[in-house]
């Protein structure tokens, strides 16, 4: 029994860093964006991310692996779209919370798509964390606006990445899976970010400092570890610790962006750690285990070709 708690930690925890990685990458890519195009930008930064990868895993990899990752990368090259298209028109602290929502779209897709049962605690905690979440947005000053509505495109469009990705089979190398994500929406925005690039010019050092981050640390890195994470724990459960990063994006906002929340956004953000600690407790207490058994490669090794 301790050794299957440590199992599930090791990965929960590793899942926990990347959400605040990416919280805290909402600002960098918001005052990027404002002063490069949007498609040159995420170009810049999927390539470096591609490239970074490639000595790792273009040795030796197999092309079901890199097939998966190819198909699942395109809802995410289709998320960090809209995502950074939205930051141009709401704030830093908004886009967090806003993608938030793809904690009740994941159950939701799965179900639409794989007839999957979340179990109840994964029910309740979706349920506390979303209320939390329109905690959050309820006292934004500027109302909705059409960033915003970009931001919500872009959690539907995570909540199916994060769908695909838990019925990978384990035998596929996780980080060969990345790559392929990583590949796919490097060749979408160098195509996407040509012409764009080209009238821009080159980017300033602030810009190329947002580049190196997002392409390093939320781009290559977490990418490989979400892929390896998302191979042992449920798409509902990934769903559930995934919704720290809108609370480390509201979090890093204030204190590195000097954006203000009043008393009922903090009482959103409170819920959504609330959510998150509260079904990590219960699952651990309750002694249950979310790591899924590897899949048959014969049924599952291409996601949405059944």
């Amino acid at each position: 029994m301790r050794r299957e708690s440590v199992a599930v930690a090791i990965p929960v925890a590793m899942l926990l860093g990347v959400t605040a990685i990416w919280g805290w990458t909402f600002l960098i890519v918001k005052d990027a964006v404002h002063v490069y195009p949007v498609g040159a930008f995420l170009g810049l930064r999927f390539v470096l991310a591609a490239i970074l990868l490639t000595p790792v895993f273009v040795r030796g990899i197999s092309w079901p692996s890199l097939r998966a990752g190819l198909f699942i990368g395109g809802p995410l090259a289709a998320g960090y779209l809209f995502q950074t298209i939205g930051l141009t028109d709401t704030s830093a602290a908004n886009a967090g919370l806003l993608t938030g929502l793809f904690v009740v779209l994941t159950p939701l897709v799965d179900w639409l798509i794989f007839r999957a049962r979340a179990p109840w605690i994964t029910v309740v905690a979706a349920a506390v964390g979303v209320a939390g979440t329109g905690l959050l947005t309820a006292g934004s000053v500027h109302g909705l606006r059409w960033g915003d509505v970009l931001e919500v495109l872009t959690a539907l469009s995570f909540a199916l990445q994060i769908v695909l990705l838990a019925r990978v089979p384990r035998e596929l190398p996780a980080g060969q899976v990345a790559f392929g994500q990583i590949v796919l929406a490097a060749g979408a925005f160098s195509v996407l970010g040509a012409g764009t690039a080209s009238r821009a010019g080159l980017p300033t050092g602030q810009v190329l400092t947002a580049v190196l981050i997002t392409a390093v640390l939320a781009s290559a890195l977490a990418f490989w570890i979400q892929t390896w994470v998302q191979q042992r724990l449920s798409a509902s459960r990934t769903a559930i610790i995934l919704l720290g990063e809108p609370a480390f994006a509201a979090g890093f906002a204030v204190w590195l962006g000097g954006e203000r929340l009043d008393a009922v956004q903090w009482l959103g953000a409170a819920l959504i750690l609330l959510a998150l600690l509260g079904h990590e407790t219960v699952l651990a207490l309750t002694g249950r285990s979310s790591i899924q058994p590897a899949m048959e490669p014969t049924t599952t090794a291409t996601p949405g070709t059944a």
